[in-house]
């Protein structure tokens, strides 16, 4: 199999091991790695967002992790931004790029294109939230409806976050979602890329989430809070939702002892590793699925 002229694309829920695995892949085809994960731009928290160690970095090259201030706000076109410009340097050294990490969207921005919509004020975007808040998602989505005929069968009529964000385009813009959705191109072409999605069973899936959300803690992960908590993110800032920063709170306030903090991160993980795998079946149909066993597979093939 040659992988010399692609972007490889790593996808897969949490704990599934992708990192490792991408290492691996590297050493093999003289790659380096980028990474595609929200949580792992940002300084602190390596620990609780399971970004890629010290000695990850010795042995391979590794890109975009650790190097935005949790005080500011980074955006998938951000990214997006950024990625363009490594995968570039990479290929101009001869080197493959590999992307890896369990962000969709980041991936989709990539692969898809962006939408261009216009930055819609953070006041505008209130004043629609207020309007929701104050009338509920039902008679919300109904109000949708009228001013946006073309999101009927388009979006559940329950998800909160999309309907919110569906007025909010057509309202400000005059233009539906579905509208600028059909404008995105992506820079690239399909054969670009070489797409993996990391298939884990469920059971062990949730195994090594138990596992891993123990080891965690025993690494550090309650000492790297109490420093993230002396940094004073404002409470807006993504960095503040990564999975065991409230429970290591509670933990720190006594409300809950050690074995609780370790049930609860795991709960949420497990959560948030079902939430990566429903978005890869709405949107990653065309990738390769490969389980573990066929990784080591696909390593000998190349």
């Amino acid at each position: 199999m040659d992988l010399k002229s692609k972007i490889i694309l790593i996808y897969g829920p949490t704990a599934s091991g992708k990192s490792k695995f991408a290492i691996k892949l590297a050493k093999k085809i003289s790659g380096q790695i980028i990474n595609a994960d929200s949580m792992q731009v940002y300084r602190g928290l390596r620990i609780l967002t399971a970004r890629p160690s010290p000695k990850d970095y010795q042995k391979i090259s590794h890109h975009l992790y650790g190097f935005q201030s949790a005080k500011k706000n980074f955006s998938t076109g951000d990214w997006l931004r950024l990625v363009n410009k490594k995968i570039l340097y990479c290929k101009k050294i001869k080197k493959i790029p590999i992307l890896v990490g369990g962000t969709g969207l980041y991936f989709k921005a990539l692969t898809d294109g962006l939408v261009g919509i216009p930055k819609i004020p953070f006041s505008y975007r209130d004043k629609v939230r207020n309007f929701h808040k104050k009338i509920g998602q039902k008679k919300f989505f109904s109000e949708l409806l009228k001013i946006d005929p073309l999101i009927r069968n388009r979006l559940n009529h329950f998800d909160v976050q999309r309907s919110i964000r569906a007025y909010e385009i057509k309202s400000y813009t005059k233009k539906s979602m579905i509208s600028w959705f059909k404008k995105t191109k992506s820079d690239y072409d399909h054969d670009d890329f070489f797409k993996i999605y990391i298939d884990f069973p469920r059971k062990d899936l949730l195994d090594r989430i138990s596992k891993r959300s123990e080891e965690m803690i025993k690494l550090g992960a309650i000492l790297e809070v109490k420093k993230f908590i002396n940094l004073k993110v404002p409470k807006n800032k993504s960095l503040n939702k990564a999975i065991g920063v409230s429970e290591i709170k509670q933990h720190l306030q006594k409300k809950i002892q050690i074995e609780q903090l370790i049930e609860k991160i795991s709960i949420k993980t497990r959560q948030y590793a079902k939430r990566q795998s429903t978005w890869a079946r709405g949107n990653m149909k065309d990738w390769n699925k490969i389980n573990p066993n066929g990784l080591s597979k696909l390593l000998k093939k190349i």
